[in-house]
């Protein structure tokens, strides 16, 4: 639960590299995700080069921080996943919180940065990383040691649980 409560939005980070086995357990932690029917729906494409990073910063006005981050995770999802084909965002969006936690724990800092619903957004990734026709970007995990520090927030609000009914 610490990660949990811990976990912020850090925005900018040093320049230290990740490494191949922290990487590795990022990308484990956001696979053991719920999703429905076991599908899996995810594909994960990881991304180190440092031109590639200034492009995809041009995503979106709140994307800048991806060209200063030594890695960035696009969390995509499969349409071809038949048995459950409407529950992909659900799936990808659990597998995104699953992989920000394991940053956390990781003392990494991380960003949820939303790709989908916005066609511009979904259209620009796809043509700039060449995805096949039946995956969606879903959405950019900048990660990097942090440059920044934030405490933790309290965020639980009673006003916004509800017993047996409204």
């Amino acid at each position: 639960m610490n990660a949990i409560f811990r976990r912020r939005s850090i925005r900018k980070y040093r320049s230290d590299a990740i490494s191949t086995e922290t990487l590795h357990f990022l990308l484990e932690a956001a696979m053991c995700a719920p999703s429905a029917q076991n599908q899996r729906p995810w594909h994960f494409v990881v991304i180190t080069d440092q031109a590639m990073l200034t492009t995809l910063a041009n995503v979106s006005p709140y994307a800048k921080m991806i060209k200063d981050a030594p890695v960035v995770i696009l969390v995509c999802g499969d349409l071809e996943r038949k048995l459950a084909p409407d529950f992909w965002v659900q799936d990808c969006a659990a597998a995104t919180e699953n992989l920000l936690l394991e940053a956390e724990d990781r003392h990494l800092g991380a960003v949820w940065v939303g790709i989908y619903p916005r066609e511009t957004r979904v259209e620009y990734i796809k043509n700039v990383l060449h995805l096949p026709e039946n995956i969606v970007p879903f959405a950019l995990i900048p990660i990097g040691y942090p440059a920044e520090e934030k405490a933790p927030l309290q965020r639980y609000d009673e006003s916004r649980v509800h017993y047996n009914q409204w």
